[in-house]
Formats: structure tokens, C-alpha cells, sequence
């Protein structure tokens, strides 16, 4: 017999779902650093973008997306950042965190947002358009992050030809590294 595929449904985080966003986020990354995180921007940042994923009545999925700048010769340019997402383990490598970054990347095009960085897999962001910013002379805030797994999704491509410089987190992302 074949088993169908569980529904995901992918919606914005709300006020009840904080315990279970905590939980995820210590169960995927084996450490409390990305819940913290996560619950200091939640306290302090209007503009971020929180989204879950829900199966079956239950939170398996967690991402967030924070305002990040760009400090350019030219002044800065404010986009977001994506950090951190976390899948529940035991429904990893199913299309979930997928399906997150799918629908934060819409929504964040329908906001005008110019670009998203992020800090992750080179092998997972590049198929939702990511790209190594080092080849737009872009680097990060931090000493010793490697090449491959600094990256830019572009939503402004005018931007492309003028970037570079240095990219910025939140501050909150600063005890982590």
C-alpha cells in the first residue's frame, strides 16, 4: 500500500506557536543559540518575518527572515536575512524547509524586498536562486566565513553592478558567531 504524502501548510508564525518554534530550533541545531535568537528579534524587531510549516496539526518547520544592510560605498541598502531555519528531525529531507524558503522568498519579492543574504548549505540555497556573494564583492560581517557559504538572492537585479561591500545581521545575531 502507498503511503500519501502529508500535507504542509506554510503559514506566518502567530503568539502561540513560540514554544514549539523554540523547540524545533534547539532540536535541529542541538543548541539553544538559534531559539534565543529567534525569540530576541521576535521581541525587538516589528519588521522581521517569521513563517511555520504545520503538518498535521503540529509546527515542523520554523524560518526567519530579519532586516540585514548592505554597507556600500554608495551608503547602505536595508534587505533581509534569512537565519535561521530548522526542520524537526525526523521530518528532515522531506521538502519542508523547501517549501519555507519557497514562500518567504514570495513574499519577501511581493514586499519589494532587494535581497535576501544568508549564511547556509551551498548545496541547498543556490536552487532558490542564491548565489555566492563574493562575486558581487560582497562579504560578510564576520572573520573566516567561507566563500561558498556566503550568500545573495537578488530581487533588485539594478543592484548587482553596484553592491559591494560589507552585509549586516541583527546585532542579536552576534552571540551565535
Amino acid at each position: 500500500m502507498e503511503s500519501k504524502p502529508r500535507e504542509i501548510a506554510i503559514r506566518e508564525e502567530r503568539s502561540t506557536d513560540a514554544p514549539a518554534v523554540r523547540e524545533i530550533n534547539e532540536l535541529a541545531f542541538g543548541q539553544p543559540e538559534e531559539a534565543n535568537i529567534v525569540e530576541e528579534i521576535r521581541a525587538n524587531c516589528p519588521e522581521a518575518r517569521s513563517l511555520v510549516a504545520v503538518a498535521e496539526g503540529a509546527i515542523v518547520g520554523h524560518i526567519l527572515f530579519s532586516p540585514a544592510t548592505i554597507e556600500t560605498d554608495r551608503g547602505p541598502v536595508e534587505g533581509m536575512g534569512l537565519a535561521p531555519m530548522a526542520v524537526r528531525p525526523g521530518r528532515q529531507r522531506q521538502g519542508i524547509g523547501s517549501s519555507l524558503v519557497r514562500r518567504g522568498l514570495d513574499l519577501l519579492r511581493e514586499r519589494s524586498c532587494p535581497f535576501v543574504i544568508v549564511l547556509g548549505h551551498p548545496e541547498f540555497y543556490p536552487r532558490f536562486g542564491f548565489e555566492r556573494a563574493c562575486q558581487y564583492d560582497l562579504q560578510s560581517q564576520w572573520e573566516g566565513v567561507p566563500d561558498e557559504a556566503f550568500l545573495v538572492r537578488f530581487f533588485d537585479e539594478s543592484l548587482k553592478p553596484h553592491v559591494g561591500g560589507i552585509a549586516r545581521y541583527r546585532d542579536e545575531f552576534d552571540q551565535a558567531m
